[in-house]
């Protein structure tokens, strides 16, 4: 994982916690040596509490928005139970480093 996420760990921990996150990861370039810190977006997969249609979209939402606030960049964010391509899974799977989980 590249430092310029492992650097925010605990806000991001922050932000996971007010948006209801049971999980979080950090997925593709942003896991190998292919990330470019000055123009790489990076890439989210993540995992919600159970919530209503209208609060999960608030947090879906406001976790795109926080984290594009807290990195300054263009932020990819995908629910896990929402991948139906099995390539693009295994893709997730084989570099996903999870970076956020509630105990």
């Amino acid at each position: 994982m590249h430092a310029v996420i492992r650097k925010k760990i605990s806000e991001i921990a922050h932000i996971a916690a007010r948006r209801r996150v049971r999980r979080l990861g950090v997925f593709g370039s942003a896991t190998s040596d292919r990330f470019d810190p000055e123009r790489s977006d990076i890439d989210f997969v993540v995992e919600f509490e159970p919530m209503a249609p209208v609060e999960h979209a608030e947090a879906y939402f406001g976790l795109i928005e926080d984290l594009t606030r807290l990195f300054c960049r263009k932020i990819d964010l995908v629910e896990r139970s929402a991948i139906r391509n099995p390539i693009f899974l295994e893709s997730v799977e084989e570099t996903c480093r999870e970076i956020y989980a509630v105990a």
